[in-house]
Parts: C-alpha cells; structure tokens; sequence
C-alpha cells in the first residue's frame, strides 16, 4: 500500500512538473499555424523557419552570449568572493552571506528598476546608453551569489590541511590553489556555472529594463506575443529545453563514469 501511494505521489509530481513541457514539445510539431493548440499534423517546419529568420537568430546569439560571459565571469568572481568568505570570522561571515543572498530573494522588478536607476544615473554623468554592456552586467549581478551558494559548500567539505601540506612542499599559495583547492571546488563551480547559464538565458524582468533597444530572446517573445503565440516559440522552446537536457545527461554520465574509475581505483 505505501509503495503504491508513493508511485501515485511520484507520478502526480513528476506530471505536474513535466507534462506541459512534454505537451509543449508535442504542440511544436504542429503542423496547424493558426491554432497552435489544435493538432493537424506532423511537421518539422516550425523548426526549419527558427533558422530561416534572421532576427531570430540574432536575437537567440543575444541571449546565448550573454549568458555565456554572464556565466564565466560569475564563476569567476563567485569563486573569488567564496574562498574570501570562506576565511572570515563566523560572525562576519554569517553577515557577508546574508548580504550576498539578498539578489536571489529580491524580487526580480526591484533589482531591475534598481539597476536600471543607477545606469541611466551613470550615463548622464560619462554618456553612454542601456544596451549589451549593461545586461550583461547586471546578469553578472543576479547570477555570482548562485555560484557562491554552490562553491561554498564543496569548499567546506575540503581537508584544508591537504592545501597546507602543498604549501609546506614547496608550491606558492597559487600553484597549491589550482593543484589542490581548485579540483575539490570545480563541481561546485561547473554547477554554479550551469545554474548561472540558464538563468540567465531565463531571464526576462532584468533584461527588459536595463537592455534599451538590445534584445535577448525572452524579451523578444515578448514583444512577438502582442501578435499572439506563435509556432516558432514553441519550437524554440522545445529546442532550448532539449539541448540543456541533453547537456545535463552527458554531465550526470560523465560523473557516474568518474566515480567508478575512483572506486576502480581504490
């Protein structure tokens, strides 16, 4: 009886998560553009008319690059602020991470009208305008305390006295980080990175106000919605999410094979 209720919990669970994704994939081979949620027939056309359209295309690079940069210097500086943190007292420490997680439980309206103020503030005073540069830092902004929260953990469950015993052995304070911190703490920075990376490709209330006329993908959807749903965002969709999926099965399997060549060897 309690295997089956939990089945049934699992299932309901895994349904409500999933299910309109699976239907959303199913809707993007529809071959019906007038009514994309009346079934007609089977076709890869919404698919082909993605790369057909240039504006897309562009608008889709926006975002991927963006959320590429966004990703790497967030990993960089969440890692740089993670070891600080990391070395201060537990009372500073407590105070430095509660500020730090202040981005992640901040409504999303509110950090974008802040960061929108103070670049048009910036601007009047150097010149400039909101375009590329300024989504991109502000992306910076949301994503580096995600990896903060997925580096620290790593960093605390690391035997400090293996990078103490490299010092002794003659490596400098850099060469000891990268040959022994560095390897312990890159899974949290590979995940950090991830989360950055599709959160960021996610995002549309950040972007919106401080991208100007610069457009990544959601905010283009956006836009194209006052025409109504059409084809091509479902397909797009549809191609995002399996890609990442399919990025994130290599990753698990990559980690499965690592973990039993170190059982192997042991």
């Amino acid at each position: 009886m309690k295997k089956t209720f939990s089945f049934i919990y699992i299932f309901i669970i895994l349904a409500f998560l999933y299910l309109p994704i699976l239907l959303m994939i199913f809707f993007s081979f529809n071959s019906n553009s007038t009514v994309i949620t009346m079934f007609e027939g089977f076709t890869l056309q919404n698919y082909i008319d993605i790369f057909k359209d240039s504006k897309l295309i562009s608008v889709l690079l926006n975002s991927l690059l963006i959320a590429f940069l966004s990703a790497t210097f967030s990993s960089i500086l969440g890692t740089m602020a993670t070891l600080g943190i990391y070395n201060l007292k537990k009372r500073t420490k407590k105070i430095v991470l509660n500020i730090s997680n202040l981005p992640i439980i901040n409504p999303e309206i509110v950090t974008g009208v802040s960061l929108m103020l103070i670049f048009v503030l910036v601007f009047s005073l150097f010149g400039g305008k909101l375009g590329f540069l300024t989504v991109l830092l502000s992306h910076i902004c949301f994503n580096t305390p995600y990896v903060i929260l997925n580096v620290l953990p790593r960093l605390r469950r690391m035997d400090v006295s293996l990078y103490e015993a490299s010092l002794d052995l003659g490596c400098s304070p850099t060469r000891g980080f990268f040959r022994v911190v560095f390897p312990e703490i890159f899974p949290g920075i590979l995940a950090g990175f991830l989360i950055s990376f599709t959160y960021s490709i996610d995002d549309f209330v950040i972007s919106y106000f401080t991208g100007g006329t610069f457009q990544t993908l959601s905010v283009y959807i956006n836009n194209s919605l006052k025409k109504g749903p059409q084809p091509w965002m479902l397909a797009m969709s549809g191609l995002l999410f399996i890609v990442i999926f399919l990025v994130l099965i290599i990753i698990n399997i990559k980690d499965v094979l690592s973990e039993r060549k170190t059982k192997a060897r042991l």
